[in-house]
């Protein structure tokens, strides 16, 4: 017999307890937040916000998920990129993180699939199979891919 009870997995506790952390952060009650993603046209009652942010909680019983709407709306009313909600707030490399359909992972090697400039899994030495090639064509488009050789300033004048 099932309860009922939604369980979530280690990135939407990640979201739960970042959405939570950011918006104590910018000093907004739920009240404030709820009243910001009605002005973006994702209305979420306060209660609703509550249920999401208890999802950082192992064992609460009220819980919410997000779905990509949701996730997007929170973004732009937290005033930060998606990606930012997605991951525990740690790029150490020395820690790892659980992500969702991979397991424990490097931190920073999170951090830098989601900003799109490597891919999740390991690379054999050299990248003989072109993954990372592969990955920035797929994951960005055509102005946004890694320029390999492109100095910073995008000024190849020296």
């Amino acid at each position: 017999m099932t309860t009922g009870r939604i369980e979530l997995g280690p990135n939407g506790r990640a979201v739960a307890a970042n959405v939570k952390r950011l918006r104590t952060a910018r000093g907004m009650s739920l009240r404030a937040l709820s009243e910001a993603l009605s002005e973006v046209g994702r209305g979420l009652s306060q209660d609703a916000i509550n249920k999401i942010e208890n999802g950082a909680k192992p064992d609460a019983k009220q819980v919410r998920r997000v779905d990509v709407d949701d996730l997007v709306a929170l973004a732009v009313a937290l005033r930060v990129n998606p990606s930012a909600l997605l991951l525990p707030l740690t790029d150490d490399p020395a820690e790892t993180i659980e992500v969702t359909g991979v397991g424990s992972v490097l931190a920073d090697r999170a951090w830098d699939w989601v900003d799109g400039e490597l891919p999740i899994e390991k690379i054999k030495p050299g990248d003989p199979g072109g993954a990372i090639l592969r990955f920035q064509l797929d994951a960005r488009p055509a102005g946004r891919r890694m320029q390999l050789g492109a100095s910073e300033s995008g000024d190849d004048d020296g």
